[in-house]
C-alpha cells in the first residue's frame, strides 16, 4: 500500500512515515492532506485497518486500482467519461444519494455522515474525548448530540460507579 501511494501521488507530504505502529503493535496510516476545507496548510488524517467492508486500506487500494490517478492529480480523482476529475463534495453526496435511492433508504448529508461516524465510534466504546478529537468537534456541540441518543446514553445512566467520569462529562451540572 505504501509503495502504491508513493508511486502515484507525489503531492502527499511524505516527510514522516506513512505507516506507523505503536508500542502495542497497533498499526495506523497517516496521510497529510496538503489543504482542506478548514485548513489551507493542510492536516493529517489517520486510519487503521478494519474488519469487513469498511476497511479504509482496502477502499483506498481499490480506488487507486480502479481510478489510477496520476501523480499530478488529486488523490481522490475518479474516472469520468470526459476524463479524470477530482472528487468534490457535491459529487460524493450525489453518489451517496443515488445509492440510497437504489437501496430504498434515506439519503445522507455530509453532516449526517459526521454524526454517523461519531455514533459508530461511541457505540464501539471509544472514549468521548478521543471521539471529539477524531471528529474535530469544537465547543459543546458534541455534548448536545450525546443527549439525543439514548442507545449511547443508556449504559452510562445505569447505577454503576465505574461510569461516573462519563456522567460528569455528559450531563449538565446541578444548579
Amino acid at each position: 500500500m505504501v509503495s502504491t501511494l508513493l508511486a502515484i501521488h507525489s503531492t502527499l507530504d511524505l516527510s514522516s512515515p506513512l505507516d506507523a505502529t505503536d508500542h502495542h503493535g497497533l498499526k495506523v496510516t497517516v496521510l497529510h492532506l496538503p489543504r482542506t476545507k478548514m485548513s489551507t496548510t493542510g492536516e493529517d488524517v489517520y486510519f487503521a485497518p478494519q474488519s469487513g467492508d469498511t476497511d479504509p486500506h482496502h477502499a483506498l487500494s481499490n480506488h487507486l486500482f480502479v481510478n489510477t490517478p496520476s501523480p499530478s492529480a488529486a488523490l481522490f480523482s475518479w474516472c469520468h467519461p470526459k476524463g479524470l476529475r477530482p472528487l468534490t463534495r457535491s459529487t460524493f453526496l450525489s453518489c451517496l444519494d443515488h445509492a440510497a435511492t437504489q437501496l430504498g433508504t434515506e439519503s445522507l448529508t455530509g453532516h449526517g455522515l459526521h454524526i454517523g461516524g461519531t455514533l459508530e465510534y461511541l457505540l464501539r466504546g471509544v472514549p468521548f474525548e478521543t471521539v471529539k478529537s477524531i471528529g474535530r468537534w469544537k465547543g459543546d456541540a458534541f455534548v448536545g448530540y450525546l443527549h439525543q441518543h439514548a442507545v449511547i446514553m443508556a449504559p452510562y445512566l445505569q447505577d454503576s460507579p465505574i461510569l461516573e467520569p462519563f456522567t460528569h462529562y455528559a450531563l449538565p451540572s446541578v444548579r
